[in-house]
């Protein structure tokens, strides 16, 4: 099913949509303020596997991280994190980063990694926002398959492309082609492992 959501002022009616095909362990395609995503509900097991199938990962090597609302989602699913990293994000965020940090208890064991570090991440778009404020806690961000990135910026062609994987494809209007920068936060200093469209001069 192919959805058509309002950037600006995502309509109540189709976000409660989103909502249930999440709760019912559903997979989506949605828009961030990078890429187009995969995501699903983080507590959803077998929706997570079906995801890591997709894209043809071990979900323990999968690298998946996190899409959050807010800063405030930190605390639940990281463990203590130090002043300065603390302030760090609250400048960056929310923009296009990933920030690699050590995954708290709250985290489903599928998605920690081997080192038990997460990906969070707080895009600067009000759909995304809005579906994870209305589900009430972070959905899984995870790349589409394959290398043809034009492909994934009109929702129309991803929905032809990937309507047999997913169950609906949230159309926010073009995506963008280039995906967020990753920092790992888990060291005393902060390292870039992906150059991306946010800016890091670190």
């Amino acid at each position: 099913m192919l959805l058509h959501v309002h950037p600006e002022n995502p309509q109540p009616r189709q976000i409660k949509t989103i909502v249930d095909c999440l709760q019912s362990g559903g997979i989506i395609i949605y828009p961030t303020d990078t890429i187009y995503g995969l995501g699903c509900d983080i507590f959803q097991h077998k929706a997570i596997e079906r995801i890591c199938r997709i894209k043809n990962v071990d979900p323990q090597k999968a690298q998946l991280s996190f899409i959050c609302n807010d800063l405030s989602d930190l605390s639940t699913y990281t463990k203590q994190i130090s002043t300065p990293v603390y302030r760090m994000l609250k400048q960056f965020l929310p923009g296009p980063y990933t920030f690699i940090l050590p995954a708290s208890r709250e985290v489903p064991k599928i998605l920690k990694s081997k080192k038990d570090t997460i990906g969070l991440r707080v895009p600067d778009n009000e759909i995304a926002r809005t579906i994870i404020r209305e589900l009430g806690h972070p959905i899984l961000s995870a790349s589409l398959p394959g290398e043809m990135v034009e492909e994934f910026t009109d929702p129309e062609y991803m929905h032809d492309n990937f309507k047999k994987l997913v169950d609906l494809v949230v159309d926010g209007g073009i995506g963008g082609m280039v995906p967020s920068t990753i920092v790992d936060c888990t060291e005393d200093e902060p390292v870039v492992l992906r150059e991306g469209l946010g800016e890091w001069a670190g």
